[in-house]
């Protein structure tokens, strides 16, 4: 079967500078890639990826317009 999402990412609103965390959660474990439009994010100071079992959660930080 494939995976599917059991939730979804919901919109977050946060100030320039500062951090948000987003989350979303599979059917069943399988990687998660994270990008923004087209580029694949990789992780680094500003973007910190986790997952644990079926979730997975990418925080940024340091807001820029463009993580929009």
């Amino acid at each position: 079967l494939p995976v599917l999402f059991k939730e979804e990412l919901k919109d977050e609103e946060a100030q320039e500078g500062a951090s948000v965390a987003l989350s979303c959660e599979l059917t069943k474990g399988a990687p998660v890639q994270w990008k923004i439009g087209p580029k694949v994010l990789k992780a680094s100071d500003k973007y910190h990826m986790r997952q644990s079992g079926t979730t997975a959660e990418l925080v940024i930080r340091d807001l820029e317009v463009k993580d929009a």
